[in-house]
């Protein structure tokens, strides 16, 4: 939003040689076109009262309701704003918050805008007069000194004498000090406009925080969008990557299982590529967040999971405890990925051919919650990085969100992998 108005720090000459005053003035100009347009049709409108005897009250009524009628009535239209927005963004220097503003869709944004539209008007038809009498007097005071001397006629009532001498140079000189006062007083009124701008044309504080929660909530979705795709897209990468060796060592002496491993790569590529191409879509589209209306995969899907994973050649035993169909929607969402992110970090820090990586999955669900825990052998020096890297951070994002622990660390010879996720189990019957 703009600051207070800054032209009384510049200096004079600044002023006169910046382009913005001259194009604020411009803006200026054009109220006081609008001024004139609404001059001819008030005109038009009060001739209908010169038939009509009527008391000098109420007749001086009629005359400020024609004055006024007309730009009050233009003001409200929704189209108003979006039109003064972009003639102030461009004239006056203003950037607003929402860009490019839009129409008027509420009615306190009509009310704004129909007084941002009378003070446009107010301040471009005082700037026009001046702008009018300065150049029509000037054009006749810097002329007059190569006229004949005599006395003339300024306006009707005022005179003014021409000597034929030096002292004539008065009236260009004060042409020149009144239309630098023009520009200067102009630029002062277009500054105070400038300041004015974003608080009756742009939103108001209510509507600033409801625009700061539809980009923070759109944040939210691309940050979870681009944790579904990291998980997703990393993980079957990791399996391609794995059943390639896996297919390449074994092509000669055991053709079947590499035919076993291209077709596990080709189904886990086509299913990243499916979630890629979903996600891609989400982030071009410009929905609301919360829109999307592919399935998201559930613990319902880990079976599909486990087997990508086993095609692989890698051993996966799995252990389940609880009746999982209790979870709730998002819980059960948040588990799917934290397991498969799991089982990628197992197929990339294992250290072992394929056949020789083991994971042991345990989901456990009770009154105490979920449990999640998966246990692997990890490589030599694996112990330096137990940060973890993107993975284990998105998996930390997702259980601070759901108020769940994770612990990450090795066990003996094993990396373990245990997240708790608190649940409210409810018994069905």
């Amino acid at each position: 939003m703009a600051g207070p108005p800054d032209w009384e720090d510049d200096g004079v000459a600044n002023v006169l040689v910046r382009g913005s005053t001259y194009l604020r003035w411009v803006y200026l100009l054009l109220g006081a076109a609008l001024v004139l347009a609404f001059i001819l049709v008030d005109s038009g409108l009060a001739s209908l009262l010169d038939g009509l005897e009527l008391p000098g009250a109420l007749s001086a009524i009629f005359i400020v309701l024609i004055a006024a009628l007309p730009p009050l009535v233009l003001g409200t239209l929704p189209a108003v704003r979006e039109v003064e927005g972009i003639a102030v963004e461009s004239l006056l220097g203003v950037r607003f918050e929402e860009r490019p503003l839009g129409p008027s869709r509420t009615w306190p944004q009509r009310r704004r805008t129909t007084t941002w539209f009378c003070l446009h008007l107010a301040a471009g038809g005082f700037v026009g007069v001046l702008s009018t009498i300065v150049f029509g007097l000037g054009a006749v005071l810097i002329a007059a000194p190569f006229r004949s001397p005599g006395r003339r006629e300024l306006i009707p009532g005022v005179h003014y004498r021409i000597t034929g001498g030096w002292t004539d140079l008065w009236m260009p000189l004060a042409t020149i000090v009144a239309v630098i006062g023009l520009i200067l007083l102009s630029a002062g009124i277009g500054a105070l406009l400038a300041y004015a701008a974003p608080r009756l044309l742009g939103p108001t504080p209510a509507e600033r925080i409801e625009l700061l929660e539809r980009r923070t909530a759109t944040l939210a979705e691309r940050n979870r969008l681009a944790r579904e795709l990291h998980d997703s897209v990393g993980h079957a990468l990791s399996l391609v990557t794995i059943q390639a060796a896996a297919a390449r060592r074994v092509l000669a002496t055991d053709p079947a299982f590499a035919e076993t491993a291209l077709a596990a790569m080709e189904t886990s590529a086509r299913a990243a590529l499916a979630d890629l191409d979903h996600v891609l879509g989400l982030l071009r589209d410009d929905r609301r967040p919360g829109s999307a209306t592919a399935p998201q995969a559930t613990l319902g899907n880990l079976t599909r999971l486990v087997e990508a994973t086993r095609a692989g050649g890698i051993t996966v035993g799995v252990r389940r405890t609880g009746d999982l169909e209790q979870l709730p929607a998002a819980v059960s969402r948040e588990a799917y990925r934290i397991v498969q992110e799991g089982l990628t970090n197992a197929i990339r820090h294992a250290g072992h051919p394929a056949g020789e990586v083991s994971v042991d999955l345990l989901i456990n669900l009770d009154k105490s919650g979920l449990l999640l825990e998966l246990t692997n052998p990890v490589a030599a020096g694996a112990a330096d990085n137990s940060g973890g890297g993107r993975g284990l951070a998105g998996i930390r994002e997702r259980v601070a969100v759901l108020r769940g622990t994770v612990e990450a660390g090795l066990v003996a010879d094993r990396w373990r992998l245990a997240v708790t996720l608190p649940v409210a189990v409810t018994t069905k019957g």
